[in-house]
Formats: structure tokens, C-alpha cells, sequence
């Protein structure tokens, strides 16, 4: 098992092997495996960048991110700027279901709310709006509240465990409740969890995924 130590290090180099991450401004402490990001960048994508490097690293459990997105002045818009074509950016991503999902801007940050029948739906709206010039991040607080009672989830979603190559079906077990699930288990990286999780909500209905998956390299 990797020390703090060790594992600062490589979070350290992962940053740095990204050409378009600014990572100079970004600060690195660990304690048991879990990882805390502070400082600045100049974009929530940059943010977002910096998080999932962090999470390919082998023995990090966990991560906190605090880093602040501070915008250099030619990126600064106004809300109803920002509004307009976080707006246009929802209908080009979600021609059909975007009326049914709210934007709210406040200091350059985007609330997502409302309902989506899928909860593909509610990821690819939180997507389109990431890219926005002048976002500062993004609050996603969209229900998925599916039109349909879901059926049989626990076995549609073992099943496409066994298909997944990146997830090892046996060491995941899945308990249903209606429209909520919930994982246990352990996998060898934080990129299995991450995957398994992306797995539970792909089947249809689901309303609530609990991952107690354990990450045990």
C-alpha cells in the first residue's frame, strides 16, 4: 500500500502530465489516502480537469476538491449573459427535454433545476454547461423522476456489469428498491467505482444510486 507521501507525489506528476492543466497554482495534501486540492484555476473545466487526474491515481480513496476558479478578466461576463447561452448550449444538448430543466445564474455560478425522466439526461445538461464562458461551476439539483416503474433493475444491471469490461461483476453486489440502488463491494481503482456507479444509473428508472463500493488497490 502507497504512503501520503507517495501518493502526493504521483497526484503531483498526474497533474503536471496534462499540457492543458495549469496545475503551478494548484495545491496538493494528503492524509489516508484522501486527497485535497486547494488554490486556483482559471476555469471550472480546468477544475474539473485537475479532479478526475486525481481519481486515475492509484491509492486515493477519496478526494476534496476547494480549488477556486478565479477567471482571468477577458473570460468575466455578466449573469444574463452567461444565462443566454447557458440556455442555448441545454436546448443544443437536449433539443427534446431541456423546457423541462431551470438555469439560475448568480456571480457566474449555475444552478440546474427541475426534472428529468433519465438520468442521462440530468449529466448531459450538467455537460453542456460546463464550457460556458464565464461559468464558475455548476450545482446540479435536477430529479430524475422516470414515467415508467422499473423493472427487474438488479438484474439488467448485473448483466451489464458482466458485459463491462472495466468492472469485475463478482466483486459487486447490487440491492434494489424500487427506483433506488444501492453497491457494495470492493474493486482495485477509484476509475472501477466511478465506472460501476455510471453503470447503476444507466438502467432504466433509477432514481438514487448509494455507492458504498470500497476502493482497495
Amino acid at each position: 500500500m502507497k504512503s501520503d507521501s507517495e501518493i502526493e507525489s504521483d497526484v503531483r506528476e498526474e497533474l503536471k502530465w496534462h499540457p492543458e492543466l495549469d496545475a503551478e497554482d494548484i495545491a496538493v495534501s494528503v492524509k489516508n489516502g484522501v486527497v485535497t486540492l486547494a488554490g486556483f484555476t482559471h476555469s471550472y473545466s480546468d477544475r474539473l480537469e485537475a479532479e478526475l487526474a486525481v481519481k486515475r491515481v492509484a491509492g486515493v480513496h477519496a478526494v476534496a476538491n476547494d480549488i477556486e476558479v478565479r477567471l482571468p478578466a477577458i473570460d468575466q461576463r455578466p449573469d444574463p449573459d452567461i444565462a443566454r447561452d447557458a440556455v442555448a448550449a441545454l436546448k443544443s444538448e437536449l433539443p427534446i427535454s431541456h423546457d423541462k430543466i431551470k438555469i439560475i445564474v448568480k456571480d457566474g455560478w449555475i444552478t440546474l433545476e427541475g426534472a428529468a425522466e433519465w438520468q442521462y439526461q440530468k449529466t448531459a445538461a450538467e455537460t453542456a454547461l460546463r464550457k460556458v464562458k464565464g461559468v464558475k461551476g455548476v450545482t446540479n439539483v435536477i430529479t430524475v423522476k422516470p414515467k415508467v416503474e422499473p423493472t427487474d433493475i438488479q438484474r439488467k444491471i448485473q448483466e451489464a456489469f458482466k458485459r463491462n469490461a472495466e468492472v469485475d461483476a463478482n466483486r459487486i453486489t447490487v440491492e434494489a428498491n424500487g427506483g433506488k440502488v444501492i453497491l457494495k463491494g470492493t474493486v482495485r481503482s477509484w476509475i472501477e467505482r466511478e465506472e460501476a456507479e455510471r453503470v447503476a444509473w444507466s438502467a432504466p428508472g433509477i432514481t438514487h444510486v448509494e455507492d458504498r463500493i470500497v476502493v482497495s488497490p
